[in-house]
């Protein structure tokens, strides 16, 4: 059902790309075998919206027209299919349901199906993966983001760390560069850039947060899923939570800040992304969010190649500890060696934990709330290895975790502090000193309110 699945979203790639997108839909549903109901479901989620089917004519005249005026106001993680838990252990119990951190799916007593709560569901993807029938699915967004790609709207595509050796051991960075504006995009950065910048906000907040062995500081960058677990679960210790926003989210500001009619599209292994995006407080940095596995399938879809394409190379602006970012305990080294540096007097105290996954997360932060850690900087990360584990990416997370190291130890840039792009761009910013990191009128665009 998945590669199913997968082969339909290429279609649908491929027909909106050709003009033949009625075609190619009108000649799915005409199989009078298949649950028109379940199908146009799974259609309506890979093309990024919500509809019900009444018959073919109206709901292909439908899909165009929610295509047309898309809007991203609506679950990202839904049920497209009623299941009949032919996959549940022998008590029962659903690996969706095993898969969920946060027990926000249960068993309906009239359908005797599985459902998703609305309220407990961060939309982190997790069941998606999980479920071996294909049942769940997340809004894919490429389908509405065709028709601004084919506009004159500079569009960037903004690369999560995590991205190298994800399309091929030889694919460069420079690559796929050139792969993504063959896509149609105006152009790529690294997010890791912008993670540098993090890393000089999370050094001073561990400076003002931190003056004893006794204190602590929880970061909140990169990961969506921790930063759920913390207001769903752990609530009482989001007064320890440093305000900094995620790298993307601060790829967002910093991009449109800089230039204020462009678009920016997040791509990365990660479907809680999607969720990030629309936080009431985040809405407006990213436009859309793609995952690897998404654009794997664009690529094939549309004949990109991205390892024969020839090398468009940009500036090596993104230092080895942003790159690190992308797997368990890359913040923790960052920021501890910019304490190091910032702060010296600090470094000593400088005493860091990270949590790999969702039972190490809620583990680690069971014991921060009963003070039985002797700790003061915790990092934790939903998926085991970090960024390189996420249910999107294409390489097992092993291999992702070497490939980020190597990049990562390759880079002209070491140290974020030793970054001239990032100090060319803060002082566009206003932000000329380690003071301007805790000035209030001048860190709006790397904080967030809990």
């Amino acid at each position: 059902m998945k590669s199913n699945l997968n082969n339909i979203f290429k279609g649908l790639v491929d027909s909106y790309y050709n003009n033949t997108f009625e075609q190619y839909i009108s000649q799915l549903l005409s199989d009078s075998s298949i649950d028109k109901d379940a199908l146009s479901s799974s259609i309506s989620s890979l093309c990024g919206v919500q509809l019900k089917y009444s018959d073919s004519e109206d709901y292909i005249k439908s899909l165009k027209e929610a295509i047309k005026s898309y809007n991203s106001n609506h679950k990202i993680v839904n049920k497209v299919n009623e299941c009949k838990m032919e996959c549940a252990d022998e008590n029962g119990i659903t690996p969706c349901q095993k898969s969920c951190p946060f027990d926000a799916i249960y068993v309906d007593g009239d359908t005797l199906s599985t459902k998703i709560s609305e309220k407990q569901c961060i939309d982190c993807g997790l069941c998606i993966e999980a479920c071996p029938s294909g049942s769940i699915l997340d809004k894919v967004e490429f389908i509405p983001l065709i028709e601004l790609l084919r506009s004159n709207t500079p569009i960037i595509a903004a690369v999560a760390p995590a991205i190298i050796g994800q399309f091929g051991d030889n694919v460069t960075m420079d690559n796929l560069r050139s792969a993504f504006k063959k896509l149609g995009f105006s152009d790529m950065v690294e997010v890791a850039f912008f993670a540098d910048m993090l890393t000089l906000k999370e050094a001073c907040e561990f400076d003002a947060k931190v003056n004893s062995k006794e204190d602590l500081m929880i970061t909140s960058c990169c990961c969506p899923m921790w930063v759920g677990m913390l207001k769903k679960s752990y609530n009482e210790m989001v007064k320890y939570v440093s305000p900094s926003v995620s790298p993307m989210i601060a790829a967002g500001r910093v991009i449109k800040t800089l230039n204020n009619n462009c678009k920016v599209v997040f791509i990365g292994p990660c479907i809680a992304k999607k969720a990030e995006r629309k936080d009431k407080d985040l809405i407006g940095a990213i436009d859309f969010v793609l995952t690897f596995a998404e654009v794997k399938d664009i690529f094939q879809s549309l004949n990109i190649i991205p390892s024969e394409l020839p090398e468009d190379p940009s500036l090596d602006y993104a230092s080895r500890e942003g790159r690190l970012y992308a797997r368990t305990g890359g913040v923790s080294i960052a920021v501890h060696e910019a304490v190091a540096v910032l702060f010296p007097k600090k470094d000593h105290l400088f005493k860091s934990a990270q949590a790999n996954g969702v039972r190490e997360c809620k583990d680690i932060l069971e014991k921060a709330k009963n003070k039985e850690i002797d700790v003061n900087f915790i990092e934790g990360m939903g998926c085991i290895g970090g960024c390189v584990g996420g249910p999107k990416a294409l390489i097992p997370k092993e291999q992702g975790r070497v490939e980020v190291n190597k990049f990562a130890e390759g880079s002209n840039v070491k140290i974020s502090l030793n970054n001239p792009q990032m100090n060319k761009i803060l002082k566009k910013l206003g932000i000329n000193s380690k003071d301007d990191f805790m000035a209030e009128d001048k860190m709006g665009i790397f904080e967030r309110r809990f």
